[in-house]
């Protein structure tokens, strides 16, 4: 599986339905991951199609709340994505809005990576150098056991996730921490590419 549309036109159609900084960091941030996941995984032939999945799995949310799930399949059918593609992106909303279950291994992984994204996203927040890289599995664990911080973060669904996937959560955790590492630059200077801000 390919990238289904160039990457270009692909943040397009993101930046077409959604403008805070915020969702637009968060879709970057996924598509980061997913890319990583893929190439740890072994699926280096499918690595833009994960990240393309990533970037636009919440294409309909900060639009129509409401109805997040039941508009992206409009949207994406009409921008050419594959039925195989809306369904992966309709997985990751699995057991909250929308009822298709999460069943190539890419599925699983956004299922278990996009709420935990949120939630280490947050975290690096409350550092003085505001960046995951400093950041360890040790930490991340104190911050998930923690119910008030991130709540808006599911924590059933991280768990479901890694059982999903057949991983400990320590795994997950330090999968999706590398991830976000390793991409953090990149999405910093996207966003700020974004919101017009300068870097210098």
């Amino acid at each position: 599986m390919a990238a289904e549309i160039s990457r270009e036109k692909a943040l397009e159609l993101l930046k077409e339905y959604n403008k805070e900084p915020f969702h637009i960091q968060h879709a970057l941030t996924v598509e980061g991951v997913m890319r990583y996941m893929a190439l740890d995984q072994g699926y280096n032939d499918e690595k833009d199609f994960w990240a393309q999945v990533g970037l636009l799995h919440d294409i309909d949310f900060e639009r129509w709340p409401e109805q997040h799930c039941q508009k992206a399949p409009k949207l994406l059918k009409e921008a050419g994505f594959s039925d195989g593609f809306i369904h992966a992106v309709q997985s990751h909303a699995y057991n909250s809005c929308s009822d298709i279950a999460p069943e190539h291994q890419m599925e699983k992984v956004l299922y278990a990576v996009d709420e935990l994204t949120g939630l280490i996203g947050a975290a690096a927040l409350m550092r003085p150098s505001k960046s995951v890289k400093d950041m360890d599995t040790k930490s991340i664990r104190k911050k998930f056991k923690s119910r008030a911080f991130a709540a808006g973060c599911s924590r059933d669904v991280i768990i479901a996730g890694a059982e999903l996937l057949g991983w400990e959560l320590d795994e997950l955790f330090a999968k999706t921490l590398s991830a976000m590492a390793a991409d953090e630059e990149r999405v910093r200077d996207e966003l700020l590419a974004h919101t017009g801000e300068s870097n210098a």
